[in-house]
């Protein structure tokens, strides 16, 4: 156990991890709203409202960073815009998988793996990877609903208590864990510029799937009960929570990287 975590200590701090996390968050929030715009411009097209998506970014987002967002939810969600689709798709997708290629490039470098892939073959990987976001996202969204129902039918036809929300919330947050595990095995499959067995990728995505979702549980409490962002920052308090808020998603998604790129050798070893 030892050697493990002084060969983490060193992955962590060769490959400065810290340093690429504040990089993956800028690129993030360069990326949000393009990301937003496209995705929810094709969730418009499904029989989905605004406040089954506000309700899902509401249970991870922490603070006023909603207040940012939805706004822009409502008024693209609620109205169909297919000009978007038709005109804009390519540059709002470009920009959208900003994020997605900067992420691609930190896991590489977890696995201390030179990117030989040429900028279309790269950027190609990215769009990709952005479209199976929006995947998840979507997937996130029908099964939410689907508990709904089931807690509706639940109430309804058979009469149980009240108390059974529990069942609604608990399978929520089973779905998501899911969703997100499968969506970071994705990513640590396919992003590294190698062959990779998808075994080998399952110890990261986990630990990212359940890291972030503790990691947003517990800004969100902090942010809502301790952190007075608005008073010390002003109206720039929500840029600067998303910005932690990214920070951390990418710090926690590096370090399942490095994690995933320490334990082969720790077993060659």
């Amino acid at each position: 156990m030892i050697p493990f975590i002084k060969e983490f200590a060193n992955r962590f701090d060769e490959d400065r991890v810290f340093d690429l996390s504040a990089q993956c968050a800028y690129y993030f929030l360069f990326s949000l709203f393009p990301f937003l715009l496209f995705s929810i411009t094709l969730l418009g097209f499904l029989p989905l409202s605004s406040n089954d998506l506000i309700k899902l970014i509401a249970e991870h987002a922490p603070g006023t960073t909603n207040e940012l967002i939805e706004k822009n939810i409502r008024s693209i969600l609620d109205v169909k815009r297919s000009g978007l689709l038709s005109f804009g798709i390519l540059i709002t997708l470009w920009s959208s998988s900003s994020g997605m290629d900067s992420m691609v490039k930190a896991i590489n470098r977890a696995y201390r793996i030179r990117e030989e892939r040429s900028y279309i073959r790269s950027k190609l990987l990215s769009i990709s990877l952005t479209f199976g976001m929006i995947l998840a996202i979507f997937s996130a969204l029908v099964l939410t609903v689907f508990g709904e129902r089931i807690e509706y039918y639940l109430h309804t036809y058979l009469h149980l208590p009240e108390t059974s929300i529990f069942i609604s919330n608990t399978f929520r947050w089973i779905v998501n864990l899911a969703i997100l595990t499968l969506m970071f095995l994705g990513l640590y499959y396919i992003a590294p510029n190698t062959c990779l067995r998808c075994k080998d990728v399952i110890p990261g995505a986990i630990f990212a799937a359940l890291g972030w979702l503790f990691a947003s549980l517990i800004f969100s409490y902090y942010v809502n009960h301790f952190g007075n962002f608005t008073e010390t920052y002003g109206s720039l308090g929500g840029v600067i929570i998303m910005m932690i808020w990214f920070y951390l998603t990418a710090l926690i998604l590096i370090v399942g990287g490095v994690l995933n790129s320490v334990i082969p050798t720790m077993r060659r070893r």
